[in-house]
């Protein structure tokens, strides 16, 4: 069967509120890995984070990268909440793997964390 790589910032990782939607589809943790520096971080009303890829001003943030069924991705998906998508995401090696990033709009107005450079560290401060 194919395997994804797919990359997790935020209440997905291990431990944290929503990991067992990866659980649930059978994911294997496969590393912890830091994107390449072109990321910016927001905290969405402190229960979960928005990652974007900008063009300039970007940071490194921790993430963890499971192997996932394209069937499961799809189900991952669906039990994100809105305003979360998947797309592409460097990793600080070059390599481009699919992971959780926010929608722009659900950032505005929200309290920028990028600094903490992911969603652990800022949630133990």
């Amino acid at each position: 069967m194919q395997m994804i790589d797919f990359a997790v910032n935020g209440t997905l990782m291990r431990g944290l509120e929503l990991n067992d939607n990866l659980q649930k589809v059978g994911a294997v943790f496969v590393r912890e890995d830091i994107t390449a520096p072109m990321y910016r971080l927001w905290t969405i009303a402190d229960r979960h984070p928005a990652m974007l890829r900008v063009s300039e001003n970007g940071q490194a943030i921790a993430l963890e990268i499971w192997s996932v069924t394209p069937d499961a991705l799809g189900a991952i998906l669906l039990s994100e909440p809105a305003g979360l998508c998947i797309g592409k995401i460097v990793l600080a090696d070059g390599q481009e793997v699919l992971g959780v990033l926010g929608e722009p709009f659900l950032c505005e107005g929200q309290k920028e964390i990028t600094s903490y450079g992911g969603w652990r560290a800022y949630t133990s401060s």
